[in-house]
């Protein structure tokens, strides 16, 4: 019998695959067995280190380089995935924008919204339409802490990923008795580019490490787990959650 974490002969996407947690959920989800189609703003066709990365475990690699702001994009991104009919749909890329929000730029906050929401919705539902019609998929967002909470300075990103986790539940609502899994993970404090400011300001880095539990920064590898676990039949009854990937950070 094999393990129900096994992905031998599926075939994943993961969005924002070419750095951080993007290329940390891929190269579990390879470990694990799955095929991978990486998706990135810059990602050449051969010769990433995401691409020699899944390589070197065995696993095929297609790659594809597109901006999640421009919406035409998006589409064109949507119809071609939609047509390999992949298993897995991983929505992580994303941005953030750091301004007090009475000096938020508009143009960082449609920016902010298009590539963190309205993107990932418009390719799901291109790629849940073949996962729908054979009965089976596995897809997977990238929440937030602050689909909990508020932030600061970041009122787009908050925004955001508030509705990321409304999302992740509405389409769990319609898709569930379709086959279709729809959850997401909210990963904590990791020690990425999108955190690099607020690592460098040693007061705030300070505040953010004496309320984590595990007192460390996580790790992208950290969120390894929980994906292939959400991408895997060990979930086929798991349906429209929100997982923390926090080191206790919402438990504090």
């Amino acid at each position: 019998m094999s393990s129900p974490f096994d992905l031998t002969g599926k075939v994943a996407v993961v969005t924002g695959a070419s750095r951080g947690i993007g290329f940390a959920m891929a190269e579990a989800l390879a470990l694990a067995g799955a095929d991978i189609i990486g998706v990135s703003a810059t990602l050449p066709a051969t010769g990433s280190a995401v691409g020699e990365m899944v390589a070197s475990h065995g696993r095929a690699f297609e790659a594809y380089a597109v901006d999640f702001a421009d919406r035409p994009a998006v589409l064109a991104l949507g119809a071609a995935i939609a047509a390999q009919a992949p298993d897995i749909l991983v929505n992580n890329a994303g941005t953030i924008e750091r301004t007090p929000a009475v000096d938020h730029p508009l143009e960082s906050w449609d920016r902010v919204l298009e590539v963190n929401l309205s993107s990932q919705f418009v390719l799901t539902q291109a790629v849940a339409r073949p996962m729908l019609e054979r009965g089976h998929g596995k897809v997977i967002f990238t929440a937030s802490l602050l689909s909990f909470q508020g932030g600061i300075t970041v009122p787009g990103y908050t925004a955001a990923k508030s509705a990321i986790a409304g999302l992740t539940k509405a389409l769990a609502n319609e898709w569930s008795a379709k086959g279709v899994n729809v959850n997401a993970i909210a990963p904590g404090y990791i020690a990425t580019d999108n955190t690099a400011a607020l690592r460098a300001d040693p007061i705030r880095a300070r505040s953010i490490l004496e309320r984590i539990p595990a007192g460390r920064w996580g790790q992208p590898s950290d969120l390894g787990g929980a994906t292939v676990f959400l991408a895997s039949a060990a979930s086929d009854y798991v349906h429209g959650i929100i997982l923390p990937v926090d080191g206790g950070w919402l438990g504090r």
